[in-house]
């Protein structure tokens, strides 16, 4: 998908524009092949700039080519996959590129909430023209979804441990698992943006403005606390996993012990039957209360072992 945004100067009008403006902004998601050419045809860089976004695999990084002032920023923003039973946090790379004084062009392999932001004109002071603003802005609502998505990732795990209380179920189990991974994505590509803003703040990769500087110190202070809730979010719930897993080794055992106690108990009548059903000689065979009498030597037997499993602690 490719579209085309301008803000005019002297109006301040934000508008979907159709051809290659200077001063506008170019939004690519899940580009074709051919809305690839004709961007770079158009603006007049390399493929490389858009393709290189568009990796899934691709670390946050800036990267500037010298000889045509060309700036490519890459940032991990979160997202959210869904699969047949679990939402899956994660993180995916969004591509900024500052095209010389003219262009500036966002690509991502799919729509997220941040872009969707700037689209619908969510975003205060906000101008295409603006390059360095622009950037900074995106930083900032990026980091600020990071900590969103991170409380929600607390909420859902309390919800989890709250299920997980009344009742072990494999499903509350896979899902502190999956939140777990997102976490760890999570603070990874923190730190990674990090790096990035930390470098764009020294000034040598794109012009800093005093009016704009401060939103991209607002967007490293954010940052920088999302990766400590992160952190702490992380090391709360691999405690909280490790002390289900504990707790459901522990009931296993439990049952495991219940399960012997009882096959014990249950073998004492059955030996005792057992013995008095060989076709040999034996007490009480030609008594007339013989089978009574056997019948309570075997509640007793059973009462007498019960009683001691209990005591040894063996019997739940």
């Amino acid at each position: 998908m490719l579209k085309i945004y301008h803000t005019d100067k002297e109006t301040n009008v934000f508008e979907e524009i159709k051809e290659f403006k200077p001063g506008s902004w170019i939004n690519l998601v899940n580009p074709s092949e051919a809305e690839i050419k004709k961007v770079c045809e158009s603006v007049n860089i390399q493929e490389d700039f858009i393709r290189d976004a568009l990796d899934y695999e691709e670390k946050a990084r800036i990267d500037q080519e010298d000889d045509d002032n060309t700036i490519l920023f890459v940032v991990d923003v979160p997202i959210i996959e869904k699969n047949e039973e679990n939402e899956i946090y994660t993180t995916m790379p969004l591509g900024m590129i500052v095209v010389r004084d003219e262009f500036f062009i966002t690509v991502s392999l799919r729509k997220n909430k941040i872009i969707e932001n700037f689209e619908k004109r969510k975003i205060k002071n906000f101008q295409t023209y603006k390059k360095s603003r622009f950037i900074f802005q995106i930083l900032y609502l990026n980091s600020s979804y990071f900590l969103m998505h991170l409380k929600q990732i607390n909420k859902e795990t309390e919800i989890a441990e709250y299920i997980l209380k009344n009742s072990m179920k494999n499903k509350e189990l896979l899902k502190l698992l999956s939140l777990e991974k997102g976490l760890v994505y999570f603070t990874t590509s923190l730190k990674s943006n990090e790096l990035v803003m930390e470098k764009t703040m020294r000034g040598k990769i794109i012009k800093l403005y005093e009016e704009d500087e401060d939103i991209l110190e607002d967007a490293i202070t954010e940052n920088r606390q999302a990766i400590e809730m992160a952190k702490i979010y992380s090391d709360i719930l691999n405690g909280t996993m490790d002390a289900y897993a504990s707790i459901i080794s522990n009931n296993l055992n439990g049952v495991m012990k219940t399960l012997t106690s009882i096959t014990i108990v249950l073998a004492v009548p059955t030996m005792i039957s057992s013995f008095w059903g060989m076709n040999v000689e034996l007490p009480f065979q030609y008594n007339k209360f013989g089978f009574v009498i056997m019948v309570l030597f075997a509640i007793i037997t059973t009462l007498v072992v019960t009683w001691w499993l209990k005591k040894k602690d063996m019997l739940n």
